[in-house]
């Protein structure tokens, strides 16, 4: 992905900031820097604003999706610590998490945004002074030297965008925040290569996708083969009593793919919430239900799309639907073990009911 061009501007220079990157400080402080301009349309911004928004936009990805950010990386050990001492929740507003944390007073809390001053705000402009101690990043870019980004006032703890460059981030902040996004998704891929859509797990939805069609394949399983037990319970389901629940949990998996969603009571649906279920314990009735549902829909409707998500499973449709339960299940459990393998490791919990 290529940056905008232009012609007074050293925008290979930006280009190269997130070259031979080792922590996810970078891409975090690009974003914050972006999303100032954006909203505030000024120049100059304190430190430690940028620093509590750098904690906000990993703060998503860590506590929802349970991404790994590298040993040697300190922002998701920092977040997690942040909400233990501040209570903060994990689901709250962007804009909720940052106005908590720039108002809090907690020294600890404090401290543990602070770490990451040296961490970024010096090296962040290597590009432009590679090499450069600290001080010396100082002394250059007070007077922009290199045409750099920004400059750093360490008596007021600000940094002053570049007037050059400001209407190019402004300008451009969309593309750029894009190409962030892109470099950072590269990044953390090499660090979760198991984990899938890791570019969908870096900013929280502002809603999720809607389970309509998937509603009514399962409305028509019911109304074919008449009502189903929920796989935890056993108590009986009708069309208006259920909910969709993931098998292996939404934030993992990432997607609503039908071969991954079981009707179960409401409460239960609320209860399993983002934890794993025990395989040896659900993944028999859940096999059987799927297996049931795929043979009812297709005998009516070979054609119908939602049994496109099953292919998952075989070379065709009709190959799944006549495959016997025991090799039906087998399949299923070779492609849930892992994902739930990967999932414990990354810190998913397992239900207990």
């Amino acid at each position: 992905m290529t940056l905008p061009p232009s012609q007074s501007l050293p925008i290979n220079l930006l280009a190269s900031v997130f070259n031979k990157t080792t922590a996810t400080y970078k891409f975090y402080w690009f974003l914050s820097i972006l999303e100032s301009i954006l909203e505030s349309r000024s120049h100059n911004f304190s430190v430690y604003s940028l620093l509590c928004r750098m904690i906000c936009n990993a703060w998503y990805p860590v506590h929802y999706f349970k991404i790994s950010f590298g040993v040697a990386d300190r922002l998701s050990n920092n977040i997690r610590e942040i909400q233990k001492i501040t209570s903060i929740p994990i689901d709250a507003k962007k804009t909720n998490i940052l106005k908590q944390l720039i108002e809090n007073s907690d020294k600890n809390v404090i401290h543990l945004i602070n770490h990451f001053n040296k961490c970024v705000l010096y090296r962040f402009l290597s590009p432009w002074f590679p090499k450069s101690s600290d001080k010396t990043v100082v002394e250059l870019s007070s007077k922009y030297t290199n045409q750099c980004l920004y400059r750093i006032d360490t008596n007021i703890k600000q940094i002053q965008i570049n007037p050059k460059w400001y209407s190019y981030l402004l300008k451009n902040n969309r593309v750029l925040k894009d190409f962030c996004l892109w470099n950072l998704t590269l990044y953390l891929q090499t660090k979760n290569p198991n984990v899938p859509d890791i570019a969908n797990k870096l900013i929280k939805p502002v809603e999720r996708e809607s389970m309509l069609r998937q509603r009514k394949f399962w409305n028509l399983v019911i109304e074919l083969s008449g009502p189903i037990r929920c796989i935890y319970t056993g108590e009986t389901l009708y069309t208006s009593n259920y909910a969709l629940e993931h098998f292996i949990p939404w934030s993992f998996v990432s997607h609503n793919l039908n071969w991954n969603l079981v009707p179960v009571l409401p409460f239960v649906n609320s209860s399993k919430s983002n934890r794993l279920p025990n395989l040896d314990r659900f993944l028999g009735n859940f096999t059987e239900i799927q297996k049931n549902a795929v043979q009812a829909v297709w005998s009516i409707n070979p054609k119908n799309k939602t049994l496109e998500d099953y292919l998952i499973l075989g070379d065709t449709i009709k190959s799944i639907v006549y495959m016997p339960i025991s090799i039906f299940r087998e399949k299923y459990r070779k492609l849930m073990l892992p994902l739930v393998q990967i999932a414990e490791n990354m810190g998913y919990e397992y239900w207990k009911i």
